[in-house]
């Protein structure tokens, strides 16, 4: 009965588990941790430890996977409210920096080098970095430390959720008791596309290349586009020293800004889904080598690396947040979605604005002033800034 085509099955279902359970707890318990503790049990008990290669999304998910989303998310990145969200870049930029200061300086007391080194990318951002390390790790013959990458990225949400919660929810009671007291607007409410790009009622510019037209915009079309740049990140990489991963997301913005990319790509034809998919599945094929031992030998560490570099981000972030006169609160929430990035942050931040608003012009007002840091902050963290961590550190271990 077992064959390719019920290998897929059984990696769709546990992939639909992990949504489910998000959905349900408003992305409390994250589906990438429900999805990896299926896994696991899975290895351990019921499936080979083949699953996901037997289901042939290996090897998609491992190289050419990586390089569309990549590319994909240059097309999503809005310059313009980048540029006008500065505060927020720099008080997350700062607060990486806080951890990766305190991570580096402490953790080594504590852990062995490696674990330090795999283990960080991934906590200041998502997927591709928890990847890059991955790989790294397990090209170095470093079993543990690949384990170790994948486990930070499936449980570092359980710290940044709760933070965030406190530190929008004391933030929304301000900005409410100053909206009532100086009489303030609600001002304009920034809106997000299905992957969270940040939306502008300004019309596009003009482009350098022209579009494709209709009758052939396809999405083979598309895929094509895409392939020729992430043919050129890996060309430059090879060049520079520097990982083709970091490339392939600035070649996404470039190629998006002359014309050459259509703004949010991937949706456009319809594909984000399985690539996504197969990407993820990727990253659960590197539980497949772990073992009750290893698992309770990295769960001290993964503690102790997540508590030493929320502390240094905090730190050097209500550092920051008072030289540039911005709320530290709000500050610290939008640092912190380096630890979930886009959805989850999205979800949060309109939750608290829901539960602390009477009425709609209250949550505007908040939506106003939250929402969009939120939504840039992720980007920043996650989709940017956690790349080009993740090529320097690869190169450490």
């Amino acid at each position: 009965m077992y064959n390719f085509a019920l290998a897929f099955v059984i990696c769709a279902v546990a992939y639909v588990i992990g949504e489910v359970v998000s959905t349900l707890t408003k992305a409390w318990v994250p589906s990438v941790f429900v999805t990896a503790v299926i896994f696991i049990i899975g290895y351990w008990y019921i499936w080979p430890t083949s699953l996901i290669t037997d289901a042939a999304l290996i090897p998609f998910g491992s190289t050419t996977g990586i390089y569309l989303i990549l590319v994909h998310m240059g097309t999503v990145i809005s310059l313009k409210q980048l540029a006008e969200q500065w505060k927020v870049i720099v008080v997350c930029l700062a607060g990486l920096a806080g951890m990766c200061a305190a991570c580096l300086l402490i953790c080594p007391l504590l852990m062995d080098r490696s674990l330090v080194i795999s283990g960080l990318p991934p906590l200041t951002g998502g997927i591709v970095a928890a990847v890059t390390m991955q790989t790294a790790a397990a090209e170095k013959g470093l079993a543990e430390a690949a384990l170790f990458a994948i486990a930070m990225y499936c449980v570092q949400g359980f710290a940044g959720y709760p933070l965030t919660a406190v530190c929008l929810q004391l933030e929304g009671r301000r900005l409410l008791k100053v909206y009532h007291e100086k009489g303030g607007t609600a001002g304009a409410v920034g809106s997000v596309s299905e992957d969270g790009a940040l939306e502008t009622n300004t019309k596009e510019g003009r482009r350098l290349i022209p579009a494709v037209p209709e009758k052939f915009d396809s999405a083979v079309v598309n895929f094509l586009k895409m392939g020729i740049a992430a043919w050129i990140a890996t060309q430059i990489g090879a060049i520079t020293g520097i990982s083709g991963a970091v490339w392939a997301l600035v070649i996404g913005i470039i190629l998006t800004t002359i014309g050459f990319l259509d703004k949010d790509i991937l949706h456009r034809c319809n594909s984000y889904g399985i690539v996504m998919f197969a990407l993820m599945m990727y990253i659960f094929d590197g539980l497949k080598d772990s073992t009750p031992e290893m698992l309770a030998s990295i769960v001290l560490p993964m503690i102790e690396l997540i508590v030493i570099g929320v502390a240094g981000m905090g730190i050097l972030c209500f550092v920051v947040s008072k030289i540039l006169r911005m709320s530290f609160l709000l500050a610290f929430a939008t640092a912190l979605t380096a630890l979930y990035g886009f959805p989850p942050n999205a979800i949060i931040t309109e939750s608290v604005c829901t539960a602390l608003a009477k009425n709609k012009e209250e949550k505007d007002y908040l939506m106003s002033k939250m929402f969009p840091a939120m939504i840039v902050g992720g980007f920043v963290t996650v989709t940017i800034t956690s790349v080009i961590i993740a090529g320097a550190f690869a190169n450490m271990l």
